[in-house]
Order: C-alpha cells, then sequence, then structure tokens
C-alpha cells in the first residue's frame, strides 16, 4: 500500500503519554535526606495533651551515639545499643530530624528469607463460593472481626453499618445513618446535613482486640462503636473529624494509648483518643485530599503513611516536627499502604485518573519500589482495592475477578470471579487467618469464598448454632433438618426468631453468654421491595441534577461529544466544525471530578483560537463529523468532511493535517496498546489502518456497502469490530486484518430504518459483549463471532433512538431519544428501570430540542452528559439522595414493565 502523500511533520504520541514507572527517588541516604529536604513545605503538626510526652518518649529512644557509616549500603547508621536490630531498613528514610538520627523501623528481607511461608500452596486460598449475603445497597467497605472470625462488619453507600454471622448467613445488627447530636454540629455540617441527610461509608474498621469498630462518612462525621458480642452495639464516640469527606480511619497505639487516625477531603490527618474524643494531633502538609492512612509500629516507635489523591505518600511521627518524607505514588495514583501480618514487609495498590492500577512492594530503607506485580488491568474503573494474608499472598480486586499473587513472584498467581457477578473493581477483605474473603457484588451483595479451613470452620460452627438451637426447642415442635451448607435457609429457628451466634470455637474467644439465648432476627426487606416494583420516571427539574454548560461561542447542533480520560472536562464537536472544551477548576467543593452541581468554564487558550477543523470545499452542516481523543488527553483527532486534524488540546493548536478526502474520514479510532495507530472508518464504505509515526496506510478494510459509522476495538480479542450505515457489523482480526464474521442487524418487524441510519458499537468492560446502537434497538453481541445474545425495541412513542452508550461500569446503558427523552438500561437485562423526560432538563420545547449524543463520565457510573440540537450539552446525574437511576426491575418475577400507560411497544427484551 502507497505512503499518503505528507502534510507536514507528525509529532510522535507514544504508546499512551509519558507515565512514570517508579515513584521519584529521593535521596536514599540518611546524609543526602537531611542534606536535601522535601522541596514542599511541611507545616509543623500540632500536638493536643500527650504530644509532648510522646515526642519527648521518641526522642530519649532516639538520642544514641552514633557509629560511622559502614559500606552496608542497607545500614548508613546503627544506635551503639541496637546491635539485635544490626540489619534494619528505615523507611523512606524516616528521621528524628531533631537528633539527625535514623528511625529504624523494620527489618530488612533478605533474598533467601522465606518468612515461613513455605509451607503454602494457592490451595490455601479461599476461592470456593460458599455463600451470598445481600445488604440492600452497595458495599463500600469491609472488616472481619480480628477475634470471631466469622463476624463481619459492612458499610455500605447509604450509610448503613451491619453485622453478619457468617454460619447462619444472617444479619444481626444494623445501624442506620444518623448524627446523634445534631446540636454540637458545625454550621457546615448543619447546611450539609439540611439540603441531604444521607451519607457515603467510606471506612468500616475494628479495633485490634474487637470492641470497638470505627465508621467514616462522607460527611464530616465519624462514628466509634462499642461491641459486646451478638447484636449488642452501643453508641461510644461521635467526632467531627474534618470538613468534607472523612476518607479513611485506622486504629493505633501511640504511647501505648488506643487512638483512631483519621484523613480527609480537607488535606489533613488527625489523632483521636479512642476513649475520650480527645484530639490528640493534627497533621497538615498535603496539598490534595488525603485518600489513607496506614498506621505501624516498631518497637516503641509509632509512625503513619498517609497518602493523597494526587499521588503523594508521607510519613509522620507522632510530634510536631512535621511529614518526614514525601514521595510519589506509583503513577501518581490514589492509593493504600497495607504491611504484611508480620510487619515486615510494604505493599501499596492504586489506580490514577487514567486508570491503570499499580501494585507494588516498596523497598523501606530507600522509598522505591521493590517489584511491581503484573496482572491488573490498564483502563480500571474506579480504584482497585488489596488485602494481604498469611504473610504470603496478595489480592485485588480487578476485571471483575479477584486475582492473586504471591509476594515472592510478581506474576499473577491464579484468579477466581467467584461464580460471575462480580463488578470490575469489587471491594475485597481477608479474615485474620485468610481462610475466608469477602468480595462485593454488583447486584449490591456479598459472596463469602473459603478454602477448606474456611468451609470445615463455618460448618462447625453452623452444626453448633444447629445443637444450640434444637436444645432450646427441645419440648416445641420437631426442628427441621439440617440445611444444606451455603443455603441461606435459617437451621431450627421459628420466623423471627435466630439461635445465638456460636463464638465457641477452635481459636476463637468464647462469648460469655448462653449458647441458647434466642435474639430477634432483624429481616431481610429486598423480598418484600421485590414485589413492588415501579419504573423511575424523572419529569421535573427537581427530580434529577441537571446543568447546561455556560456557551458563549455559536450555538450549532452537537454532533459528538466525549469526556476526557481524567473525567474533569468535556469536549463537544459542533456541526460547524468547531470544538468545544469546558473544564472544571479544581477547587475545596470539588476535587476531582465534572460535575452537574457545579459550573464548569467554557475553556480556550490564552490566545483566543478556536479548535476548528478543515472543511475544505464540503458543507459541514451536510458532513458527518468525527474525532478521537488520546488516552493522555492531550491531543484530539478530529474531521468534519475535510481534512482529519491533529490538535493539541492544551495550546488548541493545529499539529497537522492528513487525509484530504475524497473519500472523506467519518469515524476514528485510537488502537488501544498504540496511539500511533488509527483506524479511520471512511465515507465510501473502506476503513483504513494508518500509522502515525510514519505518516502511511498500512492496510484498507473492505466489507462494508455504506459509510462507516462505528469502530471498536478488543484488547483481549485482538479484534476490530466495525458498522456501517449499511446494518452490518464486521469483526477483523487486528493481527493480520482478515474478516472473521459479519452480520446484518435484526430489524424489528413493523420498524423501517433510514437509508443511512447509523449503527454504532462498543465494547463492554469485559471486551466481548458488544453493544450495537441503532436508530431502531439496543442490541448485545458477543464477539468474536457476533452472536446475538438480547434485543431491546423501544416503544414508538418515543421515536427513533439518537445514541446510546455505556456507563462506566457497564451496568447500565443510557439511551437518547428523538423525543428528548433519556432512557436508563440495565446493562445485564436490557430492561428500562429509568426514564427521564425533558421537562426534566430542558425549558419549555417550541422547537422541540433533543439530544443527538449521550456520553458517559468515565468513572461517575451514574453521570452522563447530552449534547443537543440546539448546540447545548447538559450534565445530568441524580440526586445525591437517590444515588442511582432508578432500581432494576427483579429478574425472578418476569416484570419490568417498561411502558407508561397507552404506550405502543413493549419495551422489553427480546432474544
Amino acid at each position: 500500500m502507497g505512503a499518503v502523500p505528507k502534510t507536514g511533520g507528525f509529532p510522535p504520541l507514544g504508546a499512551h503519554g509519558p507515565f512514570q514507572p517508579a515513584p521519584a527517588a529521593l535521596p536514599t541516604s540518611l546524609a543526602g535526606w537531611m542534606a536535601n529536604p522535601s522541596p514542599v513545605p511541611h507545616p509543623s503538626a500540632s500536638a493536643g495533651p500527650i504530644g509532648l510526652a510522646a515526642a519527648n518518649n521518641a526522642a530519649a529512644m532516639l538520642k544514641r551515639p552514633r557509629t560511622p557509616p559502614t559500606n552496608n549500603p542497607t545500614m548508613d547508621y546503627q544506635t551503639a545499643d541496637s546491635e539485635h536490630v544490626l540489619k534494619r531498613s528505615r523507611p523512606f528514610g524516616i528521621t528524628d530530624e531533631a537528633n539527625n538520627l535514623p528511625v529504624n523501623m523494620l527489618p530488612v528481607a533478605f533474598p533467601n528469607q522465606s518468612h515461613g511461608q513455605s509451607s503454602y500452596s494457592s490451595d490455601d486460598l479461599p476461592r470456593s463460593v460458599v455463600m451470598t449475603l445481600s445488604p440492600g445497597s452497595a458495599v463500600k467497605s469491609m472488616d472481619f472481626h480480628p477475634v470471631q472470625q466469622i463476624i463481619l462488619l459492612v458499610g455500605t453507600n447509604m450509610g448503613d453499618v451491619m453485622i453478619y454471622e457468617l454460619p447462619s448467613h444472617e444479619k444481626i445488627a444494623i445501624k442506620n445513618f444518623k448524627v446523634w447530636d445534631l446540636g454540637a454540629c458545625s454550621v457546615p455540617l448543619k447546611a450539609s446535613l439540611a439540603s441531604d441527610y444521607t451519607a457515603t461509608i467510606n471506612r468500616v474498621m475494628w479495633s485490634p482486640d474487637g470492641t470497638l469498630f470505627g465508621v467514616a462518612y462522607s460527611k464530616h462525621i465519624v462514628h466509634i462503636y462499642s461491641y459486646q458480642g451478638g447484636d449488642d452495639i452501643r453508641n461510644h464516640l461521635e467526632i467531627e473529624a474534618h470538613v468534607g469527606s472523612v476518607n479513611d480511619l485506622a486504629f493505633s497505639y501511640p504511647n501505648k494509648q488506643l487512638c483512631v487516625v483519621t484523613c480527609g477531603e480537607d488535606r489533613v490527618i488527625k489523632v483521636w483518643d479512642a476513649v475520650t474524643g480527645t484530639k490528640h494531633y493534627t497533621f497538615e502538609g498535603h496539598e490534595a485530599p488525603v485518600y489513607s492512612v496506614c498506621p505501624h509500629h516498631k518497637e516503641n516507635i509509632q509512625f503513619i503513611f498517609s497518602t493523597a489523591t494526587d499521588g503523594k505518600i508521607k510519613a509522620w511521627l507522632y510530634d510536631t516536627v512535621g511529614s518526614r518524607v514525601d514521595y510519589d505514588a506509583p503513577g501518581h495514583s490514589s492509593t493504600t499502604m497495607a504491611y504484611s501480618a508480620d510487619g515486615t514487609r510494604l505493599f501499596s495498590c492504586g489506580t490514577n485518573k487514567e486508570g491503570d492500577s499499580y501494585l507494588v512492594e516498596w523497598n523501606e530503607s530507600e522509598g522505591a519500589v521493590k517489584r511491581t506485580y503484573h496482572g491488573l488491568a490498564k483502563r480500571t474503573v474506579g480504584v482497585v482495592q488489596f488485602d494481604t494474608t498469611k504473610n504470603r499472598f496478595l489480592a485485588a480486586g480487578d476485571e471483575f475477578t479477584v486475582k492473586f499473587w504471591d509476594m515472592d513472584n510478581v506474576n499473577l498467581l491464579i484468579s477466581t470471579d467467584a461464580d460471575g457477578g462480580l463488578p470490575a473493581s469489587p471491594t475485597i477483605r481477608f479474615n485474620k487467618e485468610g481462610i475466608l474473603l469477602a468480595a462485593s457484588t454488583n447486584d449490591n451483595g456479598i459472596k463469602i469464598l473459603a478454602n477448606s479451613d474456611g468451609i470445615r470452620l463455618l460448618r462447625t460452627v453452623e452444626s453448633r448454632t444447629f445443637d444450640a438451637s434444637r436444645a432450646a426447642s427441645a419440648a416445641a415442635v420437631k426442628p427441621p433438618p439440617l440445611g444444606t451448607f451455603g443455603s441461606s435457609s435459617i437451621v431450627g429457628t421459628s420466623i423471627g426468631e435466630r439461635a445465638a451466634p456460636v463464638v465457641a470455637m477452635v481459636g476463637l474467644n468464647s462469648d460469655s453468654r448462653s449458647l441458647v439465648d434466642v435474639k430477634p432476627r432483624i429481616a431481610d426487606e429486598s423480598g418484600e421491595k421485590s414485589r413492588i416494583w415501579k419504573l423511575t420516571e424523572i419529569n421535573e427539574p427537581s427530580q434529577c441534577r441537571s446543568l447546561r454548560l455556560p456557551d458563549s461561542l455559536t450555538a450549532t447542533r452537537v454532533s459528538r461529544l466525549i469526556y476526557t480520560n481524567s473525567g474533569l472536562a468535556v469536549l463537544a464537536l459542533s456541526s460547524n466544525a468547531v470544538h468545544k472544551l469546558w473544564k472544571w477548576q479544581r477547587n475545596e467543593r470539588n476535587t476531582t471530578k465534572a460535575t452537574a452541581s457545579t459550573v464548569p468554564q467554557l475553556w480556550q487558550p490564552a490566545s483566543g483560537i478556536l479548535m476548528t477543523n478543515d472543511i475544505s470545499d464540503t458543507n459541514p452542516e451536510d458532513a458527518v463529523p468525527c474525532f478521537a481523543l488520546s488516552k493522555n488527553d492531550s491531543y484530539v483527532m478530529s474531521a468534519s468532511g475535510g481534512k482529519i486534524s491533529l490538535f493539541n488540546m492544551m495550546t488548541f493548536k493545529t499539529m497537522t493535517t492528513f487525509m484530504p478526502p475524497p473519500p472523506a474520514a467519518t469515524y476514528l479510532a485510537f488502537h488501544p496498546q498504540d496511539n500511533n495507530i488509527i483506524a479511520i472508518g471512511m465515507e465510501d464504505s473502506s476503513i483504513q489502518i494508518y500509522n502515525v509515526r510514519v505518516d502511511e496506510v498500512k492496510t484498507k478494510l473492505k466489507g462494508h456497502q455504506k459509510r462507516i459509522t462505528g469502530l471498536a476495538f478488543s484488547h483481549v480479542l485482538n479484534v476490530l469490530v466495525s458498522s456501517g450505515a449499511d446494518s452490518q457489523l464486521c469483526v477483523w482480526n487486528t493481527d493480520g486484518w482478515e474478516k472473521q464474521a459479519s452480520k446484518f442487524l435484526q430489524i424489528p418487524s413493523g420498524r423501517a430504518a433510514a437509508p443511512l441510519a447509523d449503527t454504532r458499537v462498543q465494547f463492554h468492560l469485559d471486551q466481548t459483549l458488544l453493544l450495537a446502537v441503532h436508530e431502531t434497538q439496543i442490541a448485545i453481541y458477543e464477539a468474536p463471532k457476533l452472536e446475538c445474545l438480547k434485543q431491546w425495541v423501544p416503544r414508538e412513542a418515543s421515536g427513533p433512538i439518537t445514541h446510546a452508550t455505556y456507563s462506566c461500569d457497564s451496568q447500565s446503558i443510557y439511551v437518547s431519544f428523538e423525543d428528548g427523552s433519556v432512557g436508563v438500561l440495565t446493562a445485564s437485562t436490557l430492561r428500562l428501570r429509568c426514564r427521564i423526560l425533558p421537562t426534566a432538563y430542558l425549558p419549555p420545547n417550541p422547537s422541540f430540542v433533543h439530544p443527538l449524543v449521550v456520553a458517559a463520565h468515565p468513572s461517575e457510573p451514574n453521570q452522563f452528559a447530552l449534547g443537543l440540537t440546539d448546540g447545548g450539552v447538559h450534565v445530568l446525574e441524580p440526586l445525591e439522595s437517590e444515588g442511582r437511576w432508578g432500581t432494576s426491575p427483579p429478574i425472578e418475577n418476569g416484570a419490568g414493565p417498561s411502558t407508561t400507560s397507552g404506550a405502543a411497544g413493549s419495551d422489553q427484551p427480546q432474544r
């Protein structure tokens, strides 16, 4: 194939733009660290009543004569009385700055050190699903009781905190979000509660002995409860800990006092007395919201690692000196840190704004990454969560599975999908012994996985629970036989009753109360709710959050619309070939994403130039506009009937133009592994595979009869799927570009499609299921064979479908219609669960304005944007009190009423 004539130098884009593979290395030696302090200012921390005592104790321990440096790079200094800890490392170079001495906290891991792990194998991992729990709302955080390891603490997005007893599958206690003392709240908190009396739980955690647990909420508050076993939960402390969201909490023992460490959206870390609620320390120095905290100790030296949403890692001693270190997390990601159970190895896992995730082990002495584990997805939805167990294994929730690694091997050991139903990035948690694992599901449930020891433990406790129940009712009706393990039945109890939790078992402390205590059961209301389902219809502005983006430029219809990969901006291409970019500013209220609650800026560079496509001799109103955004948001490639233009997103300058028509480009897609490879759909029905770096067409694909209207790559299947105005789908192998399959859409009987109706395609997050969008239908195909799994035909009263897209988590499909309405489908069933009428987001509509394109936010699954015929762009979100767009109709009852009274059509999926 001959090369396309060059029209100017083309800047190489790189695979996905520059990326930092490891944290930036600050000076590694103690002397270097002290001589080259971090350029980031670290204001001194403030200390409460125990602050000076703790600081003096630490200083007293550290005031020891130093020996000269040795030639051992892991051992720059020694203290005179610490030969027994001679080979200890200094995490990230932490020092006692007052005395210029190292704080030796962790032992060095020697190359041949086994950590006592040789007896473990992958069979020891909990991978068998033994039960499913139904909290009723999305699970945000979980923690197993440190002593009674069959007790699971759960926090949800609705602010509910609950305790499950696993052998009986029962929710034995629940606390809903409620401020205990509203009068003591600050004015900002009162105002927030007045507008929306709900809060999401960000973290739940047991104290080390399990007698207390903490709950961090998205609104200012931390609750500490006392727990005496069973359903005995008592209010202990209510602390207004931070301004805005409390992002994390953990328990620690500075100066032998039990404390709670919290961090928040206000960029501060605080330490509170867990008994009295007194604030002991405030640590300031982060320049972004603090995402997580990780307290740890070695001997009597206590310290805290903290991470922020800008990817910064800092470390603090319990004193007033301030942060000891300043390092970058891999990829500047939002990161959590955790030690192995024996405290000898430090790990972190995080996901950055581009969706790249990193699981690493740290070299504590140098503050550098020791090893990076392979196998995490490159376009993660949400932040990947991880956990450690047995001083041997790591686990992370990623790509709808739980993945496991051996700590000493960077390659993925094994993974499990837990029989399906996990979200893209499930929340996971091991119990203390690592024999049970809890994982959240995408239907607001929890799956409990177990190994052979975990199964044996649960069966033992289940049988003892049954024996206790039978003893309590020995004189009553004959009890039913023991239920099958793993079922949800309650064995040997009548409705409304439950046998007392049995915690007298091997390795667990015994509850002092009688085993025959019978306590009231908290009924699971999900079954009752499932019988009363109704389609959610939103027809008033007060029923959702919507925002029309400000626009001072000429208003012409919006032809293409996309969020940037960072989620901080929206890019539109109008029919007059002009691009418009709206940016949300980072501020105290909104630090991370686009939102309907904050007005963005219609952004232009200081030069005032516009990104305007070449239109040659064509009428842009008659052209088929198209664009594609690079993974790092640095470049946009775009066309409006003329040449293809490459724009710099920062300066709006045209970097180059190429491929003059005819034929004109009608669709553009970057190769997922290499931004220098572009698939270009053409007006003449061909697809050109273009190499940007050498400015050359490598091959031309032919298989359609009309212009190309959609392209989608799958990096899992190594295929490109194309769609055209001929209502045909084609699958092309990306290795040799041969056609593997093709299929025409099944046009519903009685429906006539326009001669050049667009057909769009988009891959599900699993990179196998394919969404096909046509004005007559929504369909789900399985690639690469293109088997049609489901088809949804809307009611005729809505008019033709104008566009549709998956939500970022692929759990929903947003569908726009010519009548101005938007439908929200549950992706797995293609059932309509919510209809948003134009009266909810548009003023009275004499000119019949309607959306032409819908774009999904890259990290907020319930946010989308609409591009309208009048040139307007609207961002829509559900009310904070609702949290999502309607509820899915229950599958078991065959319901899902998707039409309003008198409407034509069924709106129900068809096979």
